[in-house]
């Protein structure tokens, strides 16, 4: 037993079955230990330099700055969003004009208003002419009083250049083709002549 005047001996650490004691500086102890191993066999441990503006206390971790070692704004490993590249991409290899055709028909509606959208569809998009297909010959003398109009807009919205002129067509005639075999001749003549 030991008396009051004996000091007594510091509690003895665990130690836990790895060999690592618990104690907060054994992290960094076994830190400096695989560091050491590193550097005597030859690997030298490269550090990233400071950020720019950054005072002795920042980079000694104290003060209100970030904690050492992480980075301020975007890196070149960061992620980016599908469309920031897809957007790079497409200037890079000069595909604007087959990009356009492609968000002039799938964009119509948008691009011409709920009202014309429903309708008129593009059928077709080749040399920066755009084939309409209107549902009634009312819309289609419509859409095309609206032409000019509507060019000045697809010109804000895609670009010069990518839409020059609207070809405006009324309803396709009906078909009179019921099967596989066909009777040349006139066809029904004081019905539709």
């Amino acid at each position: 037993m030991s008396g009051p005047d004996e000091p007594v001996p510091p509690p003895e650490r665990e130690t836990s079955p790895d060999g690592i004691e618990d104690d907060p500086d054994a992290a960094i102890v076994a830190l400096n230990r695989v560091r050491q191993a590193a550097e005597s066999r030859g690997e030298v441990r490269r550090r990233r330099p400071a950020a720019k503006g950054r005072g002795a206390t920042e980079a000694s971790g104290a003060g209100s700055g970030p904690a050492p070692g992480r980075r301020r704004g975007p890196d070149a490993r960061d992620p980016r969003m599908v469309g920031d590249v897809f957007g790079r991409l497409v200037t890079e290899r000069g595909w604007s004009s087959p990009v356009a055709v492609g968000s002039v028909l799938s964009r119509w509606d948008e691009l011409v208003g709920a009202d014309i959208g429903l309708h008129c569809r593009p059928e077709s998009f080749e040399n920066a002419v755009v084939t309409v297909r209107c549902d009634s010959t009312a819309w289609a003398t419509q859409l095309k009083l609206l032409t000019p109009a509507l060019l000045q807009r697809f010109e804000v919205e895609l670009g010069p250049g990518i839409v020059t002129s609207l070809r405006v067509a009324g309803p396709a005639a009906p078909s009179w083709r019921k099967g596989p075999r066909v009777v040349k001749g006139r066809g029904p003549r004081d019905t539709y002549g």
